[in-house]
C-alpha cells in the first residue's frame, strides 16, 4: 500500500493567501522526506477555501523542491479546459518532473465554477467523458480530429511526446459514473467519499462497475491504482489529536454552512462539531479519524476489508490543526502507521523473538566462553605465582542472566 496526501486545498479565508500557497509548497518537500508516494493539489475556481486554480502550476514549483514524491492533479475539471491545452500541460509536466506527475481528471465539483464559466452542471460528467475520449490518444502522441459542441480539433497532435507512460485517475463519489469511466477507458480511479458512510457502503460496488465495464470495452482495471481519499489527524493521544483540531474545525464548518447557503454562523462549539465529524460524518469531508497512530491503523484496516484491496491511501488535508500540528500529524503517520501496514519491521520483531526463544542458549553459551578465558587468565597468574591482576567474574552480568548479583 502507497500513502498520499489530497490538498484541495481547505484554507481558512483569515490568513495570508500568499502565506498559505507558500506553506503548501513547503508541505511537499515535508511529506517528501518522509517518504509519502504522492501529494495531489485540486483545481477550484470559487467559494473562497478551495483556492489553488491551477495545480500544474502547483506542481511544476514542487517538482523543482522535491526529489521522489509523485504529484497529481486533484483534478483538472475537463469540461473547463479545450482538451489539447490540457494535454500539453501534462506532457510538459510530464517531462519537468521526470515522469513524477499523475493525471487525475474530473467533471468540476463546485456548481459555482461551472455557473462562471456558463457551464450546464447536468452536462459535465458527459463533457468530461468526451474531453477523456481525445486527451488520452492525445497523450500517447496520436493525431485527433473531433467536432463538438464546446471544442473543436482539426489534425491535432502534441508537439511533445510523453516522458513516461502517465498515469490518468479519475475522480469517484458516490454515483457509479467515476467507476463507469475507469473500467471504460482503462484508467486508475480516485475515490474522494470513501470515508464517507454511503460512500464507504459502496465501495465494493464500485469495483465491481469498474471491472464489468472493463470487460464491456476490452480494457483493464487494477486495484493497485485505485486511491482511497479520507481524513485523518493523529497525536500521541486522542485528547490531544481533538484538542489540535479545535484550533480550526469552526472554520471548515462555517465553510460548509456558507456553501449549503446559511446566512449566520451556527453556534455549534468544536467539540460537538469534532463529535459530528467522527461519528456521522460531513458533507464533502466525509467521517474523520481523529485519535492515535493505532486508530488510523485500524480505519485503514476497514478500509482494506470494505473495500476488498486498494492502493493507496490519500489523507484529506483540512487545515483543522494548526500548521505545526499538521505536520507532526504527518510525521507521527509516517513513523508509526507506515511500518505498521507495510510490516516494515516484522524481520526485527521476529529477530528479537527469536532472542527471547534461544536466550539461555545462546547466552548460556557467551557466559561460557567468557569464563573459559577469565579461568585461562587466573591459571597463567596461578602458574606465575600470583603475580599480575586478579579478574573478577562478571560474566553473571551478562543479559539473560538468573543471578539477581
Amino acid at each position: 500500500m502507497r500513502f498520499g496526501v489530497f490538498l484541495a486545498p481547505y484554507h481558512n479565508d483569515r490568513e495570508s493567501p500568499t502565506l498559505q500557497i507558500r506553506r503548501d509548497l513547503e508541505l511537499a518537500e515535508h511529506l517528501d522526506r518522509l517518504g509519502y508516494d504522492e501529494m495531489w493539489i485540486g483545481e477550484h475556481h470559487s467559494a473562497s477555501f478551495e483556492m489553488i486554480p491551477s495545480p500544474e502550476l502547483f506542481i511544476a514549483a514542487a517538482a523543482e523542491r522535491t526529489r521522489r514524491i509523485r504529484l497529481g492533479t486533484g483534478v483538472v475539471s475537463l469540461p473547463y479546459h479545450h482538451p489539447l491545452m490540457v494535454a500539453d500541460r501534462i506532457l510538459q509536466l510530464d517531462h519537468q518532473t521526470m515522469g513524477r506527475v499523475i493525471f487525475g481528471v474530473g467533471p468540476g465539483q463546485l456548481p459555482s465554477d461551472a455557473f462562471m464559466l456558463g457551464i450546464d452542471v447536468s452536462r459535465q460528467r458527459e463533457m468530461m467523458v468526451e474531453a477523456l475520449e481525445v486527451v488520452l490518444p492525445l497523450l500517447r502522441g496520436e493525431t485527433v480530429t473531433h467536432h463538438s459542441d464546446w471544442f473543436e480539433l482539426n489534425e491535432a497532435r502534441t508537439q511533445l511526446l510523453p516522458y513516461s507512460d502517465i498515469e490518468v485517475a479519475v475522480a469517484s463519489a458516490i454515483s457509479p459514473s467515476g467507476p463507469r469511466t475507469a473500467g471504460r477507458f482503462g484508467i486508475s480511479m480516485l475515490s474522494m467519499a470513501a470515508s464517507a458512510a454511503e460512500g464507504f457502503s459502496v465501495l465494493p460496488q464500485h469495483w465491481a462497475v469498474a471491472e464489468q465495464l472493463a470487460a464491456e470495452h476490452g480494457t483493464q482495471v487494477d486495484r493497485s491504482g485505485w486511491r482511497l481519499v479520507a481524513p485523518m489527524h493523529i497525536a500521541e493521544t486522542r485528547e490531544k489529536a481533538i484538542e489540535e483540531v479545535s484550533w480550526g474545525i469552526l472554520d471548515l464548518t462555517r465553510y460548509l454552512e456558507r456553501l449549503g447557503g446559511a446566512a449566520a454562523p451556527s453556534k455549534t462549539t468544536a467539540e460537538q462539531a469534532i463529535e459530528r465529524w467522527t461519528q456521522d460524518g460531513m458533507t464533502i469531508f466525509g467521517t474523520a479519524t481523529i485519535g492515535t497512530p493505532d486508530d488510523a491503523v485500524a480505519r485503514i484496516e476497514s478500509f482494506r476489508k470494505q473495500s476488498g484491496g486498494f492502493g493507496t491511501l490519500l489523507l484529506l488535508a483540512t487545515d483543522c490543526a494548526d500548521p505545526e500540528a499538521t505536520r507532526r500529524s504527518y510525521e507521527l503517520f509516517a513513523r508509526y502507521v507506515m511500518p505498521e501496514i507495510h510490516r516494515s519491521n516484522a524481520n526485527r520483531h521476529a529477530s528479537l523473538e527469536w532472542c527471547s526463544q534461544h536466550s539461555g542458549q545462546v547466552v548460556g553459551a557467551l557466559r561460557g566462553a567468557l569464563g573459559k578465558a577469565i579461568q585461562e587468565h587466573e591459571d597463567e597468574r596461578a602458574a606465575r605465582g600470583g603475580e599480575g591482576v586478579a579478574w573478577a567474574d562478571r560474566t553473571s552480568l551478562l543479559v539473560g542472566s538468573d543471578d539477581e548479583d
